[in-house]
C-alpha cells in the first residue's frame, strides 16, 4: 500500500511546477534546528493565555524585524502577526499559518522549561500551560521563515506567515482568533491563493504526517440551556415542575437525535453535555437549571440541521413537563475541509519531507480548529505532525489539553521541511 502511495505521489507531482531546492537546504535545516527548540522552549516556559499574548507576539514580531526585507504587520487582531517575504521567482502568494496562544492548565512533569505561569481566566487566578502544542507550531513556523528567508533569491512567489492569537477562543464577548485575522485583512494585501497549516500530535509517531482530503476535523458548537420551571418543597413536586428532572429528559433525547435522527452514513455527530447546574439545597426543587455543552459534526449541513433539532427537542421536552426551555448555540469553528485537489497536488510535498513510510491518511477528527475560516475564504490544507516519543504506546501519552500533554521535540524539524517543500513545490506562477 505504501508503495503504491508513493508511485502515485511521484504521478501527481508530474502535474505541478516543482521548484528545485538550494543545495544548502540541507545546511540551513541543521543550522537552524537547535534554534527551533530554543524557541519552543522559551515559549513553553513563557505561555499566554487567548487574547493575552502580548509578550509572544513581540517576541514573534522583534525576530521577525531581523529577517531583511520581511514586511511585518503587528499587532494584527490584538496580538497576532502578519509577515510577508516575496521571493526571487515568480509564483503564487502562498499563507502558512502558527497559532500562539495556551490553556489554562496545569502543567505536571519535571522539564526544566516547564510552566510556572499564572493568569487571570475568566475571574479566577489559574495556572497556563502550553497543553495543546501551540508554541511548537510557532517555533517552527519562526524556523521555516529563517530557512525561506536564507533562500529567498530562489523562492518562488511570495510566502506570508500568520502567527495567530486566540485559537482556543477569545474571552468573553471579545472577539478574536481566525476570524479577525481575516477581518483585518491577513489574507489581503496580497491575497492569498493558498493555506497550508499544521498542528501537532502528542499521540502519532514522531515525524510522521497525518492528512485527509475534504472535511478533516469537526465544527464546534457551543450550547447553553436553560430550563425554567416552578420551585417546590422536595417532597411535594407535584406542587412545582422540576427543571432537573426535565433536564435529565433533555439530555436522553440530545442523545436520540444522534443515534435515531441523523444519518451517521454521512458524517460523525458528537452532542456533549459538559456541565448542569441547579438548586442549592436537598430539599427544595429549585426553579432553574442550566446546562453547557457542544456539538461536534464533519458536515456543514448537518451542523445547521442539528442545531434546529436541538433546539425542537429541548422545547418539546421541556414543554412535555410544564416547563420552558431557552437554548443558545454559539459557532466557534466550522468544519475544517481540505480542498481535495490541493491535497492532491500538495500530498507529495509530504512524502518528500517526511518519507513515504511516514506519511498517512486519516481518519475524521473530531476536534476542531479555527483554522477553518481560513479555508472557508482559500483553498486549505491542514495536517498533523507526529510528536509521540518512539516506542511509547499512544494510550499512554498525555493527550492534547491535560497536564500529562508532552511533545517529543526530535520531529519539529519535519514540520519546516513540510512548509518549505510546499511552498517551493507549489507555488504555481498565477496566469492572467
Amino acid at each position: 500500500m505504501r508503495k503504491l502511495l508513493f508511485a502515485m505521489s511521484l504521478l501527481i507531482a508530474g502535474n505541478s511546477i516543482a521548484q528545485e531546492l538550494p543545495k544548502n537546504y540541507a545546511q540551513l535545516l541543521e543550522k537552524v534546528e537547535p534554534e527551533l527548540i530554543q524557541w519552543r522552549r522559551h515559549f513553553h516556559q513563557n505561555p499566554e493565555l487567548s487574547n493575552r499574548e502580548y509578550n509572544t507576539g513581540k517576541y514573534i514580531a522583534d525576530f521577525l524585524k531581523t529577517l531583511p526585507g520581511v514586511e511585518v504587520r503587528y499587532p494584527v487582531a490584538k496580538t497576532g502577526v502578519v509577515a510577508v517575504l516575496k521571493g526571487g521567482k515568480p509564483g503564487a502568494v502562498v499563507a502558512l499559518r502558527a497559532d500562539i496562544d495556551a490553556l489554562p492548565v496545569y502543567e505536571r512533569n519535571s522539564l526544566p522549561f516547564a510552566s510556572k505561569v499564572t493568569a487571570d481566566y475568566d475571574g479566577k487566578k489559574v495556572p497556563v500551560m502550553h497543553a495543546c502544542g501551540h508554541d511548537s507550531h510557532t517555533s517552527i513556523l519562526m524556523a521555516t521563515a529563517r530557512v525561506l528567508h536564507a533562500m529567498q533569491k530562489d523562492l518562488p512567489g511570495t510566502v506570508v506567515f500568520l502567527f495567530q492569537p486566540a485559537e482556543e477562543g477569545a474571552p468573553g464577548n471579545e472577539e478574536g482568533g481566525a476570524p479577525l485575522m481575516i477581518k483585518e485583512g491577513a489574507l489581503d494585501n496580497p491575497k492569498v491563493d493558498a493555506v497550508f497549516g499544521l498542528h501537532i500530535s502528542s499521540q502519532t509517531p514522531v515525524g510522521t504526517l497525518k492528512y485527509k482530503a475534504g472535511a478533516f476535523m469537526a465544527s464546534s458548537d457551543w450550547f447553553t440551556i436553560k430550563v425554567n420551571g416552578k420551585g417546590s418543597h422536595g417532597s411535594q413536586p407535584w406542587g412545582g415542575v422540576d427543571p432537573i428532572a426535565a433536564s435529565a429528559q433533555i439530555i436522553e433525547g440530545l442523545q436520540h437525535i444522534v443515534s435515531r435522527q441523523m444519518d451517521l452514513t454521512t458524517a460523525p455527530l458528537v452532542i456533549t453535555v459538559a456541565t448542569i447546574n441547579s438548586g442549592v439545597r436537598s430539599n427544595i426543587i429549585p426553579e432553574t437549571a442550566e446546562m453547557t455543552g457542544t456539538i461536534r459534526t464533519l458536515d456543514s449541513k448537518m451542523q445547521k440541521e442539528v442545531h434546529e433539532r436541538i433546539k425542537h427537542t429541548v422545547q418539546t421536552i421541556a414543554a412535555s413537563s410544564g416547563a420552558t426551555a431557552d437554548v443558545k448555540i454559539d459557532t466557534k469553528t466550522l468544519v475544517t475541509y481540505n480542498d481535495p485537489s490541493l491535497v492532491k497536488k500538495t500530498l507529495p510535498s509530504l512524502i518528500k519531507a517526511a518519507g513515504d513510510v511516514n506519511v498517512s491518511e486519516s481518519t475524521w477528527v473530531t476536534g476542531a480548529e479555527d483554522f477553518s475560516f481560513y479555508a472557508a475564504k482559500a483553498p486549505s490544507f491542514f495536517f498533523n505532525l507526529g510528536a509521540l516519543p518512539k516506542g511509547t504506546d499512544p494510550k499512554n501519552a498525555g493527550p492534547h489539553h491535560t497536564p500529562d500533554f508532552y511533545l517529543d521535540e526530535s520531529g519539529f524539524i519535519v514540520g519546516v521541511k513540510a512548509f518549505t517543500q510546499l511552498v517551493f513545490d507549489n507555488a504555481i506562477p498565477k496566469t492572467k
